[in-house]
């Protein structure tokens, strides 16, 4: 196994203890698991919550600062933080405000933020909580009730982190999340498995000349297998099945999103034949946005995600950000 880390057994905390070497604007928690916004809790705003396995990043711990999250809950990778960990999490970064929990849609994500929001009433902290679910490839799949959350959680974080960055309430921050998650839609493509560090090797067998369509971001298997196509052919397909899940009236967001080995060199590649079917198929994209950001260990591969924006929404994105993972307008 050729992978850069210490042990399987320790490779969360010492990414962790990394994290916080580089971004002193962070306070890391790496015996509690917590990555929160140095500046918490910020009085008078709503404080936004998220977090999920590692193996992601930088999806959650690298979307926490200014504009975005307040506090991140890493797990295990490719497993479920738990309860107390959130509930640590909302503790830390309420400031009077309330908390927004916001939840990909994975069955262990789903239980524990359930029970960290019950365990959060209890200590007099105002939680609410929006659902992503924005993955069409498949239905009620490993580890999934439902749709899995992955590239629109994204979306979801960043507009609703600029809403609470803005001061707006937060019945006001969850209908903003809401309406985010509801316009998204997400759709992966692996062209290689990912390496876990417990296993040390790929977690499914993947033929050199196949790739699979519909791929989740933990490695489940997708809609189908077919060999290996071209880039045009990707994103002829790839939007093609966003546009008959959810066609949008107006322009959107286009996230092009590397799964972990992918260099920019394809995914730009792969972007310029995204925008090009969108453009065929009449839609209009606002806002580009290209790079690893909702990853899979080290798979190959891509996902897009289109959220359909009005003006407002578009605001919310142009916001200013400043994250580890994401940083503009500061």
């Amino acid at each position: 196994m050729r992978m850069l880390i210490n042990s399987a057994e320790t490779v969360v905390a010492d990414a962790l203890r990394g994290m916080a070497e580089a971004h002193p604007e962070l306070t890391v928690d790496v015996e509690n698991r917590v990555v929160a916004r140095r500046d918490a809790p910020v009085t008078g705003k709503v404080a936004l919550v998220s977090g999920g396995g590692s193996g992601h990043e930088p999806l959650h711990g690298g979307f926490v600062g200014p504009g975005m999250l307040d506090a991140a809950c890493p797990g295990e990778v490719f497993t479920s933080p738990v309860p107390d960990q959130m509930v640590r999490a909302a503790s830390l970064v309420d400031g009077g405000e309330g908390v927004l929990f916001i939840v990909k849609n994975y069955t262990g994500d789903v239980l524990n933020f359930d029970m960290a929001a019950e365990l959060a009433d209890e200590e007099d902290i105002r939680v609410a909580r929006v659902l992503v679910e924005d993955d069409v490839a498949v239905t009620d799949s490993l580890y999934t009730a439902g749709r899995r959350g992955t590239g629109g959680t994204l979306f979801v974080e960043k507009l609703a982190g600029a809403a609470a960055e803005a001061g707006a309430p937060l019945d006001r921050v969850t209908a903003i999340a809401q309406r985010v998650a509801d316009a998204s839609r997400s759709f992966g493509v692996a062209l290689g498995a990912p390496t876990t560090p417990a296993k040390g090797g790929p977690t499914f067998d993947l033929p050199s000349d196949e790739l699979e369509l519909g791929i989740g971001i933990h490695g489940e298997p997708g809609r189908e297998r077919r060999a290996v196509m071209t880039s045009a052919e990707i994103a002829d397909y790839t939007v093609d099945v966003l546009l008959a899940d959810r066609k949008p009236g107006g322009a959107v967001l286009a996230l092009v999103n590397g799964m972990g080995a992918t260099p920019l060199l394809e995914l730009y590649g792969f972007n310029a034949e995204v925008q090009r079917v969108l453009r065929e198929r009449g839609v209009t994209v606002a806002r580009t946005l290209v790079g690893n950001y909702v990853t899979s260990l080290d798979m190959a591969g891509c996902s897009v995600t289109l959220c359909e924006v009005d003006d407002e929404l578009l605001r919310l994105w142009d916001a200013p950000v400043s994250t580890a993972g994401l940083r503009w307008g500061r």
